[in-house]
């Protein structure tokens, strides 16, 4: 499983693996909805229309990203088609707009309906791997990529509005305080950092020497109190936001059988969704 994502409901998941498809979960019966195949198996992210939950969209290495419309029996809509690079992360903004950070640098505003590219964001100096539409704004993204820094950006100039130091290495995955203030990231160089935009800088930083290895996907609690990541090592960590971030509040207690690829709490705060390349998505509740 590379990828998975909530509904706007809390009953559905949606994942994506590299066997071609993407799958949605009823996550209390852990029975399979749907399935949609895909033209291209090489899928990096996928994304689930928050409003209706009647949109999906996913996207890889085949440059594209991909919409398709769950109420047609997941018929193919849109392919938006920009990007130079492997699409590494996907979010809807609403039913008509949905934002892509891309392999090429650039993140993308597209209007789904035309497949016009409404804006481009080109402000990263390496691989853009992540991005996390703010929940109390949407007009803010930020993104975070391989040239170590996050950025800020305002969809309606379409600049970089404040950019993020710290990171010494990638950062792979970005995710919004629930207040929509300050957001997290998770990186190659093991540690976990929550920046606050109010403040402009980094208030915490969560790691230890024990923790050797990157950070692929973070993701917050309901209340912003734990930070949620999952590690190289198959393991998940909660991280207590406002104590000393050397030590973790608690470990998720059954590892997965190999890397953790990607979290997500579901929007009502009541479950933590991991997926990871042992090919199983577990709900913890």
């Amino acid at each position: 499983v590379y990828a998975c994502h909530w509904s706007g409901d809390s009953q559905s998941v949606l994942s994506a693996s590299q066997d071609g498809k993407l799958m949605i979960w009823n996550a209390y019966t852990t029975n399979k909805i749907q399935a949609v195949p895909l033209r291209s198996s090489w899928v990096m992210t996928c994304a689930f229309e928050q409003s209706k939950g009647q949109l999906v969209a996913c996207g890889g290495l085949d440059n594209l990203c991909s919409i398709y419309d769950l109420s047609q029996g997941g018929k193919a809509v849109k392919e938006l088609a920009a990007h130079d690079g492997y699409l590494s992360c996907c979010r809807f903004i609403d039913e008509g707009k949905i934002a892509s950070s891309s392999g090429d640098q650039t993140c993308i505003l597209w209007d789904i309906e035309s497949g016009e590219v409404l804006k481009t964001f080109s402000q990263h100096h390496g691989d853009v791997m992540s991005l996390a539409i703010c929940p109390t704004n949407q007009n803010v993204f930020v993104s975070g990529s391989v040239d170590t820094t996050a950025k800020v950006w305002d969809i309606r100039s379409g600049k970089c509005v404040q950019s993020h130091f710290g990171h010494e290495s990638d950062i792979n995955s970005i995710s919004f305080f629930p207040d929509g203030n300050a957001f997290g990231t998770g990186s190659d160089d093991s540690t976990c950092r929550l920046f606050d935009m109010r403040c402009y800088s980094e208030v915490n930083c969560f790691g230890n020497d024990k923790i050797l290895c990157g950070i692929t996907s973070v993701d917050f609690s309901k209340s912003g109190r734990l930070l949620f990541a999952g590690y190289d090592d198959f393991n998940t960590i909660a991280w207590d936001t406002i104590n000393d971030g050397n030590i973790h509040a608690f470990q998720l207690p059954v590892p997965h059988d190999n890397r953790v690829s990607c979290i997500g709490v579901n929007p009502a705060g009541d479950a933590l969704c991991t997926g990871s390349w042992d090919t199983l998505l577990k709900i913890w509740a």
